[in-house]
């Protein structure tokens, strides 16, 4: 793996990097408590653009720990790569490297061969696990199917959700079980020549234990408005340091779990007035990141607008994504079948002309 994280907590040398971005804040601890042993409290350092860091010694995986800004309340992790007992306690150390992966042979999936199943790890068996979900992999193959799409991960609060409203970006969600049993379940895929998709919300977060705000204001805009609320602030004050955060959990995600691609949600719902739009440069740093390697990861947006900008490359001022998700056969469909003319459904009449 040719790439290191920016943001979180990781393995480095004999202990564990912390790093977290919080400008407003004038103090940053990281209370720690390892599995065998006592919790202690320790300040991170600052640096010039709002980042807190530390290397902490003697510390491994599975060490839980919190973050405490400003003397106030103990806060997971934002970029917490697992939360064991949900979105609202501490975090949890993983170490991606420790994982035997066997699709070193691999070499990913070209755009005109995907077949897609779009699968919920929640409903998709009776135990809705990633383990579960890995022993159904053969009936897929058999079916045709060539690449799976899982829907989104990030952790969320309660036991069941449909994954739009997650709060915890990085943390595989704990219900479906452990980091390494999702780089079990895409490890399977590879072997069975099935591709793995991620669909990931860069749109908005659920409200529920989100904590972004309570590190950074500057995560949010009231200067664009989303059907769910304040945007993220792609294209304000401070927006790099956002837009490095969502691109970073882009990395993450291809990276250290081996995906295959991207399905982007609802981009339409991306505010971004900046000269270079966020999806642009996720594109961008996404392939750039991959360039010496095996395989290519494909970006699919989910945009209703039409826009052969979405696809166009970066030298003709496109956002270089790889496909657009088009939801107008199932919008036609849905106005044929339900009779639905709200929302998304406004411009379609469902008649056999439309649909053909």
């Amino acid at each position: 793996m040719n790439w290191q994280p920016s943001i979180g907590a990781w393995i480095e040398d004999d202990g564990v990097r912390f790093r977290v971005w919080s400008p407003s804040s004038q103090t940053v601890e990281v209370e720690i408590v390892p599995p065998d042993g006592a919790a202690r409290v320790i300040p991170l350092s600052r640096e010039d653009d709002g980042i807190f860091t530390a290397h902490i010694g003697a510390i491994g995986p599975q060490t839980r720990y919190r973050y405490r800004l400003d003397g106030g309340n103990l806060l997971p992790d934002i970029a917490s790569r697992y939360q064991p007992t949900g979105v609202h306690g501490p975090s949890e150390i993983t170490d991606p490297a420790a994982f035997a992966w066997s699709d070193q042979e691999w070499g990913g999936i070209e755009l005109r061969d995907v077949i897609a199943y779009e699968l919920h790890v929640g409903t998709f068996t009776p135990e809705g696990s990633f383990d579960a979900a890995r022993e159904r992999l053969p009936m897929l193959r058999d079916v045709g199917v060539t690449a799976i799409e899982l829907m989104p991960l990030g952790d969320f609060p309660g036991t069941w959700n449909w994954g739009y409203d997650g709060v915890s970006l990085f943390a595989p969600a704990r219900c479906y079980g452990k980091p390494d049993d999702l780089r079990r379940l895409v490890d399977a895929a590879h072997r069975q020549n099935l591709a793995v998709f991620l669909d990931v919300v860069y749109n908005h977060l659920g409200p529920d234990g989100n904590y972004l705000s309570a590190f950074s204001p500057f995560f949010f805009t009231g200067r664009h408005q989303t059907p769910w609320g304040q945007a993220i602030n792609f294209d304000g004050e401070y927006s790099q340091k956002v837009r490095d955060f969502f691109i970073e959990n882009a990395l993450y995600w291809l990276h250290e779990f081996h995906f295959d691609g991207l399905r982007l949600d609802a981009t339409h719902a991306i505010a971004d007035d900046s000269p270079r739009h966020f999806l642009a440069e996720l594109s961008g740093r996404v392939h750039e990141s991959f360039i010496e390697m095996k395989r290519r990861p494909l970006l699919i947006a989910e945009d209703s607008r039409n826009l052969a900008q979405m696809v166009k490359p970066a030298e003709e001022n496109g956002y270089a994504m790889d496909g657009v998700w088009a939801d107008d056969f199932h919008h036609q469909v849905r106005a044929a079948l339900a009779g639905d003319r709200d929302g998304y459904f406004v411009d379609y009449q469902g008649t056999t002309d439309d649909i053909a």
